[in-house]
């Protein structure tokens, strides 16, 4: 990662970031020399690339094959009614753009394999797992397994959800969850429905634990998983 001058327009966009002593000019500048993988571009992913943009992160990749539907909108901000119809990942990457000019949006308009996660996440410093799909948490998890790339993976079902994030030498996703991909994780939004700020909660913290790992600032949510029960407005953080 090839650290980058901050400009006096980078330094007003991004003077709040650098006031906080954890990151400073050195870390914003991290932030722009890094390339982040996001997987999806629903409820998490658009909250997690939005953030992302706003922080700095000089490229964000956004993988999605889907469109934009009007039950949506309940939840994935990202998106206003116009965009009914569209293709998710372009929509993103002009709200993204429109975030912040200065940055690289790379959109890719498919549904991720194996063989094109390697190639994909093989150019990423972090990954960002925020599909509604078990099976693809789990091959997401094993690729930046093999490849050593941290992960940081999401999930919300109904009221409820929950972050973990993964490094060499820490707890992985099939370590939390080794069932079968069919019946592990959270239950698609599609099946079980999902409160619409919970997944804004939950791609927040993403973000938040993505500019962490980026800035090398604070402790990640290595071998502890997070969740969030909005019914009763409780955070547990379980070690692993």
């Amino acid at each position: 990662m090839e650290q980058c001058n901050l400009t006096p327009e980078d330094m007003r966009r991004y003077s709040r970031t650098v006031m906080l002593p954890e990151i400073g000019e050195e870390g914003q500048r991290r932030l722009l020399a890094s390339r982040v993988m996001v997987v999806g571009a629903g409820a998490l992913g658009s909250i997690v690339s939005m953030y992302l943009a706003g922080a700095g992160v000089g490229t964000i990749e956004i993988a999605d094959f889907d469109t934009v539907d009007l039950s949506n909108l309940q939840r994935q901000l990202s998106f206003e009614e116009r965009n009914v119809g569209e293709i998710k990942v372009q929509a993103t990457a002009l709200r993204l753009r429109a975030i912040n000019s200065g940055i690289r949006v790379i959109a890719h308009e498919e549904f991720i394999r194996r063989d094109r996660a390697r190639e994909l996440f093989s150019q990423a410093d972090v990954v960002v797992e925020g599909s509604d799909n078990p099976s693809t948490k789990y091959m997401v998890s094993e690729v930046c397994v093999e490849l050593g790339k941290a992960c940081v993976l999401g999930g919300v079902a109904g009221w409820r959800g929950q972050v973990m994030t993964w490094a060499p030498g820490h707890s992985s996703y099939r370590d939390l969850y080794p069932e079968a991909a069919d019946i592990g994780g959270c239950t698609p939004c599609s099946q079980g429905g999902v409160m619409g700020p919970v997944p804004g909660i939950v791609g927040s913290v993403q973000a938040t634990e993505v500019i962490k790992l980026l800035t090398k600032s604070g402790t990640p949510l290595f071998d502890r998983l997070l969740t969030f029960d909005a019914l009763d407005m409780q955070f547990d953080v379980f070690r692993l």
